[in-house]
């Protein structure tokens, strides 16, 4: 299916070899306490990039910095070369970054089908001026409405698009945070611990989804914690430690850097350096289920990375 990233930016049609990200310099504290401490990050285009590190690493607070929910001290990047330092988070989101969260959001007392319907930019509905005049926009309506349908399915959550976003388990919130995501048409979609409280049983679908963005255009950037996770899917690691990045790489590559083991891997390491090269097909949980029959029960996410 195609999930319709939104064109790059520029003339060039043809494929750029530019990062899509590229932050300089990016530095957030606390309380005088040094939480983000980053000297430079790149992101290549159509590529999926993994986030990795301890508990207090500071990811998710790079990851706020980045999408503008929290403001740095200093530093800038660049997306798809537009500096967006200190941009809004709206902002930010038009412009392509796209992120979602630790712990799912969604608005409980709407439709699965609505909840996704909500994530589609420059809805001309939206507007004051002509709210009250229906034909400028219910063409557009329509489109955005068959497109919303099309990514329920395509996140496995076809037989629950008329039920409210409140009854669904934790997994399928991620999932449906997914859908409502790409409905945004980001270029960059960037994940905060997708897998965070997801049964294992939904746990191969949500991964099966985020593996095939590269190929509809969308670059991922995502925190995890599961290595297998990592492994699967990530092209490249990125390792954090007291807020500095201090390792990246293959996911072997990293797995063998003795700064990351000591400061965070440990016995995992080997896990990620028996990883293949050619990963094919993802697997990090041989359990598979449908979303649809998912019994999982929610689970409260920690925010141990502020």
């Amino acid at each position: 299916m195609n999930v319709e990233a939104s064109p790059r930016s520029g003339n060039d049609t043809s494929v750029d070899s530019r990062p899509i990200l590229v932050a300089k310099d990016v530095h957030r504290s606390f309380g005088g306490i040094r939480a983000v401490s980053v000297d430079h990050l790149e992101v290549e285009r159509s590529s999926i990039v993994a986030l990795i590190g301890p508990n207090g690493a500071g990811k998710t607070t790079f990851f706020n910095v980045l999408t503008g929910f929290e403001k740095p001290d200093g530093g800038s990047w660049f997306f798809e070369g537009n500096d967006l330092s200190g941009k809004p988070a709206y902002a930010i989101a038009r412009a392509g970054m796209v992120r979602t969260f630790q712990s799912a959001r969604v608005f409980p007392r709407l439709s699965v089908l609505d909840n996704v319907r909500l994530g589609a930019q420059e809805q001309r509905g939206e507007r004051l001026g002509s709210a009250l005049l229906r034909w400028t926009w219910s063409d557009q309506e329509k489109d955005l409405g068959e497109r919303a349908a099309e990514l329920v399915e395509w996140v496995g959550l076809g037989a629950k698009k008329d039920d409210l976003a409140g009854i669904l388990s934790g997994g399928q919130r991620k999932l449906l945070e997914l859908a409502r995501a790409v409905m945004a048409s980001p270029q960059l979609l960037m994940l905060d611990e997708p897998m965070a409280g997801v049964n294992p049983a939904l746990r191969q679908a949500l991964l099966d989804k985020i593996a095939e963005l590269p190929g509809e255009g969308i670059t991922v950037l995502f925190v995890e914690h599961d290595m297998d996770v990592v492994s699967a899917v990530a092209d490249r690691v990125v390792c954090m430690a007291e807020g500095e990045i201090i390792a990246s790489g293959t996911a072997s590559e990293v797995a063998a850097n003795e700064h990351v083991i000591e400061a965070y891997l440990g016995a995992s390491s080997g896990d990620l350096r028996d990883s293949r090269a050619d990963r094919g097909t993802a697997k990090a949980s041989p359990a598979k289920a449908s979303p649809a029959e998912d019994a999982e029960s929610d689970e409260t996410e920690s925010d141990d990375d502020q």
